[in-house]
């Protein structure tokens, strides 16, 4: 059975990320990225997975994000912005494939995590061979239905409860109340949440008893978010074409019950992405890869051997 290593990665601006790891140093490697209210631990199946000789001997590593569980927290809300994030994944980028070619075959990512990959591959394509995207918006189709769509505006109101000063005591309330409710009240309307046992529950009070004020940073920093008679939001932005554009081979896998970012955000995804694979989940809603993580790594597994016979 593949162990998971769990190890603090001291990076050279002065940020540490705890990491959750599964793989041989100096086999060609994939990074997974996690997003919100989550932590590196929701990929530890894709982990063990893709480290087996059998589906590529990879090294496989999952930072916590800044703000997440052991990682560093800087207390001011701009250091959560975008281009610090990217940061710290490219220095981690840089120390993990120093002895695979420095550059990752895949960078994998989800839900704010996605946020950074999509940044990543735009401004750093030269880190990554591949991208792989499991409903995270491109910022593109998010401006466009932030701005337009009262549907998705709907939808990511939580985004101004997220930025008020006191959310993250409200969200620690009752044993966490509210944030176990973003799992089930973002779920599938069969209401079905079985990967949500007793034992994940407690895996993710440690990650929330470590703090939450560094995940609510990130909405706090972003000015993707519903407009409001107080804050044009999304509505705002004016973003050149050219630093929206992917010009890597790009996997976007889109659960289509995903409440929280409906289907309409992978619409015209290809105006931004020449070499663009769509894979969507009908029945799998925003936490598929708890949901369906089999599922996702037979994707991404195709995913990766397109181009590299093995």
């Amino acid at each position: 059975m593949t162990n998971i290593e769990t190890f603090q990665q001291a990076l050279p601006h002065g940020i540490t990320l705890s990491c959750r790891a599964a793989g041989t140093r100096g086999r060609p490697v994939l990074m997974f990225l996690h997003g919100f209210p989550e932590a590196a631990f929701v990929w530890d199946e894709l982990l063990k997975h893709f480290s087996q000789p059998e589906n590529g001997g990879y090294r496989c590593i999952a930072p916590n994000l800044r703000g997440f569980e052991k990682s560093s927290s800087p207390t001011e809300v701009s250091a959560y912005r975008v281009k610090f994030l990217m940061q710290d994944i490219a220095a981690l980028i840089a120390i993990e494939t120093a002895d695979s070619g420095d550059k990752l075959a895949c960078l994998v990512a989800h839900d704010w995590g996605g946020a950074v990959a999509w940044s990543i591959a735009n401004y750093m394509p030269h880190v990554a061979e591949k991208l792989a995207i499991i409903n995270s918006p491109h910022t593109g189709t998010f401006i466009r239905e932030l701005s337009r769509n009262p549907k998705q505006q709907a939808a990511s109101a939580y985004m101004n409860f997220l930025v008020r000063p006191d959310s993250e005591q409200i969200l620690a309330e009752d044993d966490f109340r509210r944030l176990f409710a973003f799992f089930t009240n973002m779920g599938a309307e069969t209401g079905e949440f079985a990967w949500l046992t007793p034992a994940v529950k407690e895996q993710y009070r440690e990650v929330w008893r470590a703090g939450l004020t560094g995940g609510c940073n990130y909405y706090r920093a972003s000015p993707l978010r519903p407009p409001t008679e107080t804050d044009k939001g999304a509505a705002a932005l004016d973003i050149p074409h050219h630093l929206l554009t992917v010009d890597i081979p790009t996997l976007v896998i889109w659960a289509m019950n995903d409440i929280a970012l409906p289907p309409e955000l992978i619409d015209g995804l290809d105006a931004y992405i020449p070499d663009l694979t769509i894979k969507k989940v009908d029945n799998g809603t925003h936490w598929v890869i708890h949901e369906q993580p089999q599922l996702i790594a037979g994707y991404l597994q195709n995913f990766l051997l397109q181009g590299f016979p093995r």
